[in-house]
Formats: structure tokens, sequence, C-alpha cells
């Protein structure tokens, strides 16, 4: 009983920092549009969002830095997936592709993680995270009315495939990153890859030619002026260092599956978002959609969590759930 107890304070923490990300995530579109319609480049704001999280962040890249000896693969990856991959390959998707292909392309992911659980860890999946995966990706279609710019460019739709499979990265190293004897800290994790895809992003984004006085104006936000640095702060504090810290807790509290599933309320909360604060319409399509999606989230987060066992286990299984506690934390 007690164990039974441990998973479902497990499973509760978990879901709590699930929908703290996908809602720090979903907001980083309503800060960024206003920046975006002042003047910077997509691109340029991905980069400002990124240096300005790891500059942030550098502290604990020194607190950690031991960490690139120990596990040098997993730092490259999420900061070359996790961090940099999604955005560039998302935003390069978006000049041939319509949006609504995009994000519905991207989020496949959930799908995607599925697969990789299933025929490359050659672990169970369990029922409800593969319904979820279903439900969630259908309502997704509504949500971002993927019917209304149907577009099969093959360059933009291998870029969005691109996406989705560096979406796949950061689930998957998530995960990773809390196996094995000496478990990675997430704190370090996060810092180093935010720090690699900065300077990955770096080479992409050319930011020396940025108009940098916009930044020093303002930006039209729900019909007001708000200045464009406490537009930046946002996108910086909550929607990349908040948003990623949360995101990796809870896949290393309940699993990439359940939580890839979960990170699909990331579109409907920025769709929400977009019509209360940028007042775009939403459809009858969008409200059901949303709806659909999250009843595949509620039936994902039903599946056994991470570290669960369908039988009793020794007594020493204990312990190391809570090494994995200890590592998040």
């Amino acid at each position: 009983m007690q164990v039974s107890g441990g998973h479902s304070q497990q499973r509760k923490v978990g879901l709590g920092l699930a929908l703290v990300s996908a809602l720090t995530f979903g907001g980083s579109g309503v800060a960024a549009k206003p920046l975006i319609e002042a003047g910077l480049a997509p691109l340029e704001v991905t980069w400002l969002r990124v240096t300005g999280a790891a500059l942030i962040l550098l502290p604990l890249v020194w607190r950690h830095r031991r960490l690139p000896a120990r596990r040098p693969a997993l730092l490259v990856g999420f900061g070359l997936l996790a961090v940099a991959g999604v955005q560039a390959c998302y935003f390069a998707a978006l000049s041939r592709i319509p949006v609504g292909v995009a994000l519905l392309v991207e989020y496949l992911a959930p799908a995607l993680v599925l697969g990789w659980v299933r025929f490359v860890q050659r672990r169970p999946v369990s029922r409800a995270a593969a319904v979820g995966v279903v439900l969630a990706v259908g309502g997704l279609a509504c949500v971002v009315e993927v019917w209304s710019g149907l577009s099969f460019n093959p360059l933009g739709l291998l870029l969005a495939f691109g996406a989705a499979f560096c979406q796949v990265g950061y689930f998957v190293l998530s995960d990773h990153g809390s196996d094995g004897q000496d478990p990675a800290d997430p704190l370090g994790v996060i810092a180093y890859g935010l720090l690699i895809g900065a300077v990955a992003l770096t080479a992409v984004g050319r930011p020396w030619g940025m108009d940098w006085t916009v930044l020093t104006g303002g930006a039209d936000l729900a019909g007001a002026r708000v200045p464009a640095l406490v537009l930046l702060a946002w996108i910086v504090l909550v929607a990349t260092v908040i948003a990623y810290l949360t995101g990796v807790l809870s896949v290393r509290r309940l699993s990439p599956q359940v939580a890839g599933v979960l990170a699909c309320l990331e579109a409907v909360i920025a769709t929400v978002l977009a019509w209360v604060l940028l007042d775009e319409h939403l459809g009858v399509a969008q409200v059901v959609g949303g709806v659909v999606v999250l009843a595949g989230a509620l039936i994902a987060q039903t599946s056994t969590p991470k570290g669960a066992a369908a039988e009793p286990v020794a007594a020493s299984a204990p312990v190391e759930g809570e090494r994995e506690y200890t590592a998040g934390g």
C-alpha cells in the first residue's frame, strides 16, 4: 500500500508539472507575436529566448561543471534536438507550409514516442496511452484547423517531421537523464542544453543583423502598449526557463509517452490565449478539438506512471524511486 501511495503521489506531482509546462510553453506565442509584429523575425525571437534563458542559468552551468565529462552525449543531444532542433525545423517549415499543418506534424511526436518505446526500447505501451495519443492528435487537427490550409510542399513537410523527431528527442532524453546509478541532475541538463542550443541557433539566426531598437520600444498586446522588454522577459523566464524545467521533471515522474500526450495541451492553451489576448477567432471546430485533446490527455494520464510495477517489488525498489526525486530537485 505504501508503494501504491508513492506512485499515486508521483503521478500527481508529474501531472501538475506537465500542466505547468504546457501552460508556460503554450503562452510563448502570445508574447512572441507582438514582438514579431513590432519588427523582429521569428528566428530572432527564438534566439533571444534561448540565449536569454542560457545566460540566466549560467550559474547552474558552473555548479554542474562536471556533468559534461559524465554525460556528454546527453547534453549535446538535448541542446541540438530538444532546444535548437525543434525551433529551427519548426520555423523553417513555417516558411513553406501553413502554421496548422506544421503544428499538427510536429505534435505527431507523442505517437512517435510510443513507437520508440514499443519498437526500439521494446517496452510495453499501455492501452490508455495509445488511445490518448489518437484522441490528442485527432483533436489537435481540429484545433489548428488543418483543413483550412492543406499544403504538401515536400521540403516543408520534411522540416515539420524534423521538428517532430526533435520533439521526440526532448521526451526521450529527458527520461534518459534519470537512468543509471548516477542520474544527471535535470537543472544541469537544462542549463547545458540551453547553452548548446543558443550556440547552435546563433549560427542559424545571425543575431548580429537584428534590429535591436525594437527591444527599446513597445508592442501591442490585447489593445495595450506593453514594453518589448517585458514581453521578452516573460518569454525567457516563464516560457523557457520554467517551461523546460517543469517539462523535464514531469517526464521523469511520468513517462515519455504520457508526458508527450499531455504536451498536446500546449497547442490548445496557445489557441485559447490567442483568442483571449490577441482577439483571434475561435471556431466551433477548435472548441470541439480542444475538448477531444483534453479527453485524450485525461485518458493518457491514467497510464501507469514511470517506475510503477504490475506486481509487488522488492523493498529496494522504492529507494530507486527516491533517488529520482532527489535528482529532480
